[in-house]
């Protein structure tokens, strides 16, 4: 069984449903439609008040700042990676978000996008069964001026908990990521491995 995830937070996304309506010259009800069944049947206007239910592309992902909390669906396949339904949910709190300098994190790496932030967040399953969480190549980061560039780095792996693994209904873990990114701002993005392009969840960086 495949398994992915999928953000939690869905828009209240309504659709218009816009008719074509036909006015006749008579105000008498056309031979093959009797006046009885065409009062019987809903209005155009009425059918575009009934609500329709989005679709998965028009999910919002939760936009998480530093101190706050954000949930998202982990999703399951079946062996052919179809039928995609939601296993569990995990919750994804950002603690803090600190711009750091290769010495700082006892590195000789230069970030190749130009800033490196040690990104500390606590990852808890709170759903009903288990799930998994995979920073690692899943990130990106992307502001105003520059579009969405691969964020995640090997830096700091080995230090501390690691938030990248299979969660029990209730477990957590506190880690941090250290992060690549292009200047001190922006949005990071966790991939959804679903086919649409929209992400799982984002986190809003500070500007300082």
């Amino acid at each position: 069984m495949k398994a992915f995830i999928r953000r939690a937070l869905v828009s209240a996304a309504s659709v218009a449903v816009v008719g074509t309506l036909a006015v006749g010259c008579s105000s008498e009800p056309k031979p093959d439609k009797p006046a009885s069944i065409a009062s019987t049947e809903p209005s155009d206007e009425a059918a575009a008040e009934e609500p329709v239910e989005p679709s998965p592309s028009a999910s919002a992902a939760p936009a998480i700042k530093v101190g706050e909390s954000g949930t998202f669906d982990f999703y399951e396949t079946d062996e052919y990676g179809q039928n995609p339904k939601v296993a569990t949910q995990l919750e994804v709190t950002v603690k803090s978000a600190k711009y750091v300098t290769p010495a700082e994190i006892d590195t000789t790496n230069e970030p190749e996008n130009g800033q490196f932030v040690k990104l500390t967040i606590t990852v808890k399953n709170v759903g009903k069964a288990p799930g998994e969480f995979a920073a690692y190549g899943m990130m990106t980061w992307e502001n105003d001026d520059t579009a969405a560039q691969e964020a995640t780095t090997l830096e700091g792996v080995g230090e501390g908990q690691d938030v990248d693994t299979t969660y029990k209904p209730g477990q957590a873990v506190t880690g941090s990521l250290i992060l690549d990114v292009g200047a001190k701002g922006g949005t990071l993005n966790y991939a959804s491995s679903i086919v649409d392009e929209a992400p799982a969840f984002t986190i809003e960086l500070p500007k300082a």
